[in-house]
């Protein structure tokens, strides 16, 4: 009687172990989607599709670039979600005819990543698809880039990124890479 006792306090505290264990995991996942959210969800994922992008690759970029706030606007006066430059915004609207108002309609979630990720598809395709250099180049210009390559300081497969000689640029990279494993980890 008294090995079934200790056998049956054994299964209580795994039990409550166990149930104190996934609450832990539980809260630690509730509190990761809050700082990797999904907002704007409905857009990320309807013009990613269109596009044939990754929407989790999206939102890794949006959480690099503006952290979801649409006003954003950075230093080199990129603005919104997707931190576009207003010229860039605007000849991307104007190839997907779409209408455009400057410093307005980049402000705007839904036009903001539908222009970015017009954008950021023309950007894999100029790089055969290859992530890195499009990432590179949406944050440092294509010229930046093709002038890295042609003079060997980054190769042309972006195998080695961590040559990238802007320090901002090289940091963004490696953060976006960074958030988009989260997303893939957190919601699989």
């Amino acid at each position: 009687m008294k090995k079934q006792i200790k056998i049956l306090i054994i299964i209580i505290i795994l039990i409550i172990f166990l149930h104190i264990l996934f609450n832990i995991v539980k809260l630690q996942d509730i509190i990761m989607k809050k700082i990797y959210p999904m907002d704007y969800s409905e857009y990320v994922y309807s013009y990613s599709s269109k596009h044939g992008l990754d929407s989790l690759l999206i939102f890794a970029i949006i959480k690099a670039e503006s952290n979801f706030k649409p006003n954003s606007i950075s230093n080199s006066n990129a603005k919104g979600l997707m931190q576009l430059m207003e010229s860039t915004a605007s000849e991307i609207a104007s190839k997907l005819e779409i209408e455009y108002k400057e410093n307005e309609s980049i402000y705007d979630p839904e036009t903001n990543i539908m222009i970015g990720t017009a954008y950021f598809k023309e950007l894999l395709d100029i790089y055969n698809g290859n992530q890195l250099l499009a990432m590179t180049a949406y944050n440092a210009g294509i010229g930046n880039v093709d002038k890295w390559i042609n003079n060997g300081i980054i190769k042309k497969d972006g195998s080695d990124i961590e040559n990238i000689p802007f320090k901002e640029t090289n940091n963004y990279v490696r953060k976006i890479i960074r958030d988009y494993r989260i997303y893939q980890e957190l919601y699989k």
